[in-house]
């Protein structure tokens, strides 16, 4: 589903903090991941913030609130502004998670596991591609932590297959997820990345976390990318060919910024790229774009 899909390279989620250093990077940052809520029902202000944000680099939102797990279909006024998002910004994809964080319209506050049956996968996949149609380009999904795992029907990994079986979605592969995961709940990665659809992942999250005295790993977004990740991030890209890599960071930023660089650099050669596979109007040419495009 990602052969028409542009190739952004190596990118970085983007945050207020950082915004100077971003806009001084040059070339050293291909692409940047948005959070849609922040952007999805802004003022004027904040949306020209948006487009110029994109005369920089290419753009791609990252939702929170899509909720794909809800009971309750999603919002069709949400969905309505995700779409006139996407199409300003000329998103070549967007990305949304495995999960939910409504019920009865109110937000939940965090990124909430779903019980892993082939009903509630067949649900997600249908809500997951009425959004995609909706929006008029592709829609990844992305795999969530959890810190309980009750019993469940399917392993994580059959879980995310079966919602693929379903759907024409894509998904975003969070590498440091997946480490997290396997070390707290004791499940092998390699078993994990035989069983999920390696070609209908388009992007991949990198990040680093921190290690509770219990041993219990937490994706806190707060340090380097640990080797593990590194390490999961070359076997990755030797099965399958990912058009994109996302640094995320959100707190705990280091002082020379040239760190963070450094680690969108090595995403880039470990993926096997050469420096600046897209700048700004790439994502714009691509095919498919827009609900006009459908």
């Amino acid at each position: 589903m990602s052969a028409h899909l542009p190739h952004l390279g190596s990118g970085l989620g983007y945050r207020r903090e950082l915004a100077e250093e971003i806009a001084a990077s040059g070339d050293a940052v291909d692409w940047l991941e948005v959070i849609t809520e922040h952007y999805l029902f802004a003022p004027p202000d904040t949306r020209e913030a948006l487009r110029e944000l994109r005369r920089g680099h290419p753009l791609v939102p990252h939702g929170l609130e899509l909720s794909l797990g809800s009971p309750q279909p999603p919002d069709p006024h949400y969905v309505a502004a995700l779409a006139g998002l996407v199409e300003e910004i000329g998103a070549p994809w967007f990305s949304d998670h495995l999960c939910f964080t409504r019920t009865d319209g109110a937000s939940v506050g965090t990124l909430t596991p779903l019980p892993r049956s082939r009903a509630v996968a067949r649900d997600v996949a249908r809500r997951a591609q009425w959004v995609q149609d909706e929006v008029g380009v592709p829609l990844i999904l992305e795999n969530i932590t959890y810190h309980i795992d009750l019993p469940n029907p399917l392993t994580e990994a059959r879980f995310i297959a079966e919602v693929m079986e379903h759907c024409a979605c894509g998904l975003l592969l969070d590498l440091t997820n997946l480490d997290i995961n396997s070390r707290n709940h004791h499940y092998d990665v390699g078993d994990f990345l035989d069983t999920i659809p390696l070609e209908r992942v388009v992007q991949v999250h990198l990040a680093g976390g921190t290690q509770e005295p219990d041993g219990t790993a937490r994706d806190t977004h707060s340090a380097p990318v640990p080797e593990r990740v590194w390490a999961l991030l070359a076997e990755l890209s030797a099965r399958t060919d990912i058009k994109a890599t996302l640094l995320e960071r959100d707190q705990d930023f280091p002082e020379d910024f040239a760190e963070i660089t450094a680690e969108i650099a090595r995403a880039r050669d470990t993926a096997g790229w050469g420096p600046g596979p897209a700048r700004p109007g790439a994502a714009a040419a691509a095919p498919g774009r827009g609900r006009a495009a459908r």
